[in-house]
């Protein structure tokens, strides 16, 4: 009988202390701009900078079959070609567009995986860089800014991030 009258009583004062220490342990709220915080490190940008010169050798020889391609056009527009002429150069013609069409779809693939795989490093490396970040700060959940509503400049930490990064992954010279 006497635990019967006292359990409720316990539970009551129970409930008023897990509602208590609830309400002290507040959570730290961090807000990233993560796209933001990738494309400003300094290895993002340098790969921006770098990526076309990677590519200029390909970039130059497409442009070269162009010009060529628009000479062999205005050659058969003229009319000076007798058939024999004219028939060598639109095989030559249709010959280098599939060139040209090869080139192309050669360096619009090779230049699709290397932006993908430079964004997925970077993209790994800085969650690892925002999680030590979050666990140095004290930040219990990290939302994207484009998740939220209203955040006060205060809880984000995209400039930290970006620092972080530059730090854990400096540029080699």
């Amino acid at each position: 009988m006497f635990r019967l009258f006292h359990a409720p009583a316990l539970a009551v004062c129970a409930a008023g202390f897990l509602l208590a220490s609830t309400a002290a342990a507040q959570t730290k709220v961090g807000v990233i701009n993560l796209e933001k915080a990738m494309l400003d490190t300094a290895e993002l940008k340098k790969a921006v900078q770098d990526l076309p010169l990677k590519y200029k050798p390909q970039q130059d020889q497409l442009e070269k079959l162009q010009k060529e391609m628009a000479d062999i056009q205005s050659q058969l527009q003229s009319g000076k070609l007798n058939p024999s002429q004219q028939a060598d150069l639109e095989a030559s013609g249709v010959m280098k567009q599939r060139q040209a069409e090869r080139i192309n779809q050669d360096l619009q693939d090779v230049v699709n995986n290397d932006r993908t795989a430079i964004l997925q490093r970077a993209q790994t490396r800085m969650y690892e860089v925002a999680k030590k970040l979050c666990e140095e700060k004290g930040i219990d959940v990290l939302v994207s800014s484009a998740a939220a509503f209203y955040f006060k400049d205060a809880v984000e930490i995209t400039a930290d991030a970006t620092a972080a990064y530059d730090k854990a992954y400096p540029l080699k010279p």
